[in-house]
């Protein structure tokens, strides 16, 4: 039998043992146990993931369903859909570690946003993007109307005529979450350049604030999907950084639980791709038993932690797991071979 269909699982299992190389393979394989047990698996994205261009992996997830749910910032939204509308104008800087303010003071000129090595721009992104929303916010006013953040989103990049795309659709998470009408909460929305952009739209007065549903609101509906979700063999967690992207959809075990007082199911597993420390109780750096005692997580919960840079880590998952789905046969047998 041919490994040849499964390069990445193959190079996984066979060298990664020890350490994060080992927290990876073994969160796969468990991701993967759980899916082929009927589970489905929900993400929170924090970072920049969507500028570093991880819906190359992401969206062909969550075609192959891989990924049922997402919480994720108000930027990573908006920049998954301006990597689709304003690829060729990004500009990169692979050496940003050795700007000075002054190099910065130029990209700020050239009416650039930079994030990290590579840089948002600002006519062809923000400006562009805004022709196109504000003018769905005002009929939201004119007509009454109230939606969850990301349905602004959902309508907009399905609404874009396929000749204005720069960026590859099948690298645009946005649009396959959109066409898949994937459950999406955007905790903190406010937190984003479109945030920003709305509320000085809510200060003019063009615009009413009560047309986005609130965090609050998004919370309420989330009760219903989370249990949507859990139906079966439940739902686990794989989460990118920290922050209000993971804690926020993670609560709402508990909260069923104990505020609501209904039955709920528990995650069905978890796993963190993060650099970040336990200190002074960070949320980031907090370690999986510590969820145990806010009933997020059970001790029977599989549990994963991997301490690395998440644009190394997700892709090689992802594509590992998209050889499974496409390939599954040949997979088991692989992982049998391996001792998984």
């Amino acid at each position: 039998m041919s490994d040849a269909k499964l390069p990445v699982l193959d190079f996984v299992l066979s060298n990664y043992k020890n350490f994060n190389a080992r927290a990876t393979r073994d969160a796969l394989l468990a991701y993967w146990r759980h899916i082929s047990a009927g589970g489905r698996m929900f993400w929170a994205v924090a970072g920049a993931m969507s500028s570093a261009q991880l819906g190359i992996t992401l969206a062909p997830a969550i075609r192959a369903g891989l990924i049922h749910g997402l919480s994720v910032t108000g930027a990573n939204l908006e920049e998954s859909l301006f990597r689709l509308v304003a690829h060729h104008s990004y500009k990169d800087f692979p050496d940003y570690r050795y700007f000075t303010k002054g190099d910065d003071t130029k990209i700020l000129a050239d009416r650039m946003r930079r994030v990290t090595d590579t840089s948002i721009p600002e006519d062809e992104a923000f400006r562009a993007v805004e022709k196109i929303v504000v003018p769905m916010w005002q009929r939201a006013t004119a007509n009454g109307e109230r939606r969850f953040w990301h349905e602004y989103f959902y309508e907009v990049i399905q609404a874009i005529e396929p000749g204005a795309y720069e960026g590859d659709p099948e690298a645009c998470w946005l649009l396959a979450a959109a066409r898949a009408r994937l459950p999406i909460v955007v905790p903190g929305y406010e937190d984003s350049t479109f945030g920003n952009i709305f509320a000085s739209y809510v200060k003019t007065g063009e615009c009413h604030a009560s047309i986005v549903k609130s965090g609050i609101e998004y919370m309420a509906d989330f009760y219903d999907r989370y249990q949507e979700l859990s139906v079966g063999a439940g739902i686990g967690f794989f989460q990118i950084g920290g922050g209000i992207a993971g804690d926020f959809p993670i609560c709402v075990v508990p909260s069923i639980k104990y505020d609501l007082a209904q039955p709920v199911k528990p995650w069905a597993y978890f796993c963190q791709i993060s650099d970040s420390t336990t200190s002074y109780g960070s949320y980031s750096g907090a370690t999986p038993n510590e969820k145990i005692t806010w009933d997020k997580l059970t001790e029977t919960t599989p549990m994963f932690v991997i301490e690395s840079d998440a644009t190394i880590v997700a892709p090689l998952v992802l594509r590992a797991l998209l050889e499974c789905k496409l390939h599954p046969a040949e997979a088991e047998a692989l992982i049998a071979r391996h001792g998984g």
